[in-house]
């Protein structure tokens, strides 16, 4: 399983992990607070009602008549509580015998409200006759005025019906039980969570946005060294990344890359210069001494041992000339002045001509082909040829005995597609890697049976390259090599 390494990525998803931790937090207690709050301005109504109606009712009222005054008074509790509906409040009404003096058709037989009844207050002894006020009602009815008012208390219960709001106060007079139904307020609570369900993610949304997009600013200064670390080729070691407003984070580090590619400036060109040089200075001694050598070996006595042995130094020193060739090619390759005589080559007849050549050199090998009629492109002859002998030769050269050679060449949109294939023993992952290296030669390769310095098929690369095209190693069956060879058909 592939893990999730990019920072960008990490910092949005930290972002919205710790953004979301803070909302939903903020929400759930905005929530219960909201909630609170409402309940409370509740209990107070609530307590507000039950002061009112623990005062004194008149007794010299018929008991039908006092019912109906308490049924108005539930009535007019509408208002307070900010509802028309009757089934949003119930009232339950006790004497002070202990008889029911009102119970409201809403009111469930299953609330208990047991526990909120308080022991009722005494009252004082009553002043003697002469003493006592004149009052409009009884005088066992009045208010003392020692007695503290009732201390209300609530409870919240479910049943059937719903969620009630219970407050009950106990005064000389009366017990008093008040019930409101909080569905009211649990459908406004669900209004409210549905807009922090819908506005929480939203949030989330736009800090993840946010943090995304101020992460890839603040990458912005890594894409640019990235960019030219992409660019350290031969032909873009003069670049620099410009620190102009770059934050004061990555002034250091580009400045030390820019120092770092300087060094590497100047050790690669110094090292192209050398051996650029060492190799044009060594081809006119070399073709001094194979000339010398050649007309020594035609003044030699035939088959003595001195002709043999000219002929061996006149085989090495063809050798080393071709080295010299190719290292030359190499480092103008490297400094990006290999310079091509373009003209039209017909690959498809350099193929055709080429596979004479294998039957004169391995007769023993079958050759397969099948090539395209009129597969040219634009490019240097010379090198081309060069090219695609050396792929050739590599086929003939790292073949099993009784073996085979198999070339295709095919034109595919506006490019030349060329393999060319061999039966051989299988190439080990890590030489496949290397394969391309200057002067690696795998194991197999290391006896002096197979001739080689190992700088043919790194030429050969950078010769597709230079054309604007590429040379690489398939990913074959086992048992069997093969290479193939990419060319635009015009530039």
């Amino acid at each position: 399983m592939v893990k999730l390494r990019s920072f960008r990525i990490r910092i949005a998803l930290l972002s919205a992990v710790l953004a979301g931790s803070a909302l939903a937090g903020f929400g759930l207690i905005s929530w219960w607070l909201i909630y609170e709050a409402k309940v409370s301005r509740l209990d107070a109504e609530l307590e507000s009602q039950l002061m009112r109606a623990g005062r004194p009712r008149s007794p010299d009222k018929r008991s039908a008549d006092l019912s109906v005054r308490w049924q108005s008074y539930e009535t007019s509790l509408g208002q307070p509580f900010g509802t028309s509906a009757k089934t949003a409040i119930a009232m339950l009404v006790i004497g002070a015998d202990g008889n029911v003096l009102y119970r409201s058709e809403q009111w469930a037989a299953d609330l208990n409200i047991t526990n909120l009844w308080t022991s009722r207050p005494q009252l004082p002894p009553f002043p003697p006759p002469s003493d006592r006020p004149t009052a409009p009602f009884p005088e066992r009815l009045q208010p003392p005025p020692d007695v503290p008012p009732p201390t209300p208390r609530f409870v919240t219960q479910r049943n059937s019906s719903g969620t009630w709001r219970i407050g009950a106060a106990t005064t000389p007079f009366t017990q008093v039980a008040i019930a409101v139904s909080l569905n009211a307020i649990a459908q406004e609570m669900v209004v409210i969570r549905n807009i922090f369900l819908i506005s929480i993610p939203g949030v989330l949304l736009l800090v993840a946005g946010g943090a995304w997009g101020i992460a890839g600013s603040s990458l912005h200064s890594i894409r640019r060294l990235t960019t030219s670390i992409g660019n350290v080729t031969a032909s873009g070691l003069e670049q620099r990344v410009p620190i102009g407003t770059t934050d004061v984070e990555f002034v250091e580090l580009i400045q030390v890359f820019n120092k770092m590619l300087s060094r590497l400036e100047r050790s690669f060109k110094q090292a192209s210069r050398f051996s650029g040089d060492a190799a044009h200075e060594l081809k006119t001694p070399l073709a001094i001494l194979q000339g010398e050598l050649e007309r020594t070996l035609q003044q030699a006595e035939p088959g003595s041992e001195v002709q043999q042995s000219l002929s061996n130094l006149l085989d090495e020193v063809r050798r080393l000339t071709g080295i010299v060739r190719k290292l030359l090619l190499l480092s103008l390759a490297d400094a990006g002045l290999m310079n091509l005589h373009r003209v039209e080559v017909d690959l498809s007849s350099l193929l055709i001509e080429m596979l004479e050549d294998i039957e004169l050199l391995a007769p023993h090998l079958e050759i397969q082909t099948e090539i395209a009629d009129g597969l040219r492109v634009q490019g240097d002859r010379d090198l081309l040829i060069q090219v695609l002998q050396n792929l050739i030769s590599n086929a003939i050269k790292y073949n099993l005995a009784n073996g085979w050679i198999r070339i295709d060449a095919c034109r595919q949109d506006t490019t030349v597609v060329i393999t060319i294939s061999n039966c051989s023993q299988e190439i080990p992952l890590g030489e496949r890697n290397r394969i391309f290296d200057r002067f690696y030669r795998g194991d197999p390769a290391r006896t002096r049976k197979v001739e080689g310095i190992g700088l043919g098929l790194s030429l050969a690369r950078e010769i597709a390259r230079s054309h604007g095209g590429d040379l690489t190693l398939d990913p074959t069956l086992s048992a069997q090599t093969a290479f193939t060879l990419t060319l635009p058909v015009g530039l």
